[in-house]
């Protein structure tokens, strides 16, 4: 495996999620950054994934993600990407998608933080949609 940085990090990071699910791994570690953490939390306040953990300190800081425990399946059926590095989608409060009628969320970056689509709603700002979950 390559060691070169990725130009789209949470895309790599959902491509790490998505692979470690399909052959029944459940951590997953990858490199730290601030956007990757309030990802990884949105999906453990959402019970997508078990925990998060942070080790190492300033430059050598890895994300730890305990997708599930050993006995159990993973809880991410899908997760996907939906703005690009070429091709950035921008919507409003009111344009949010909703994922799978409800079951599923929508991460968004706003100007108040990351947050999931239906805090988005709630505080009426809108945003880049970075990736749906379900």
């Amino acid at each position: 495996m390559s060691n070169q940085t990725s130009t789209d990090p949470i895309a790599d990071m959902l491509t790490r999620i998505r692979n470690a699910v399909a052959v029944n791994k459940y951590i997953v570690n990858l490199p730290h950054s601030k956007i990757k953490e309030a990802v990884a939390k949105l999906l453990v306040e959402n019970n997508f994934i078990d925990s998060l953990k942070v080790e190492g300190d300033k430059i050598s800081k890895t994300l730890i993600l305990t997708l599930n425990s050993e006995r159990n399946n993973a809880r991410i059926t899908e997760i996907s990407k939906i703005s690009r590095p070429g091709r950035r989608t921008y919507v409003n409060f009111k344009e949010i998608p909703v994922v799978k009628q409800g079951r599923g969320i929508v991460i968004i970056s706003t100007s108040k933080g990351v947050m999931t689509g239906d805090q988005a709603r709630k505080e009426h700002v809108g945003g880049e949609l970075i990736c749906q979950v379900y």
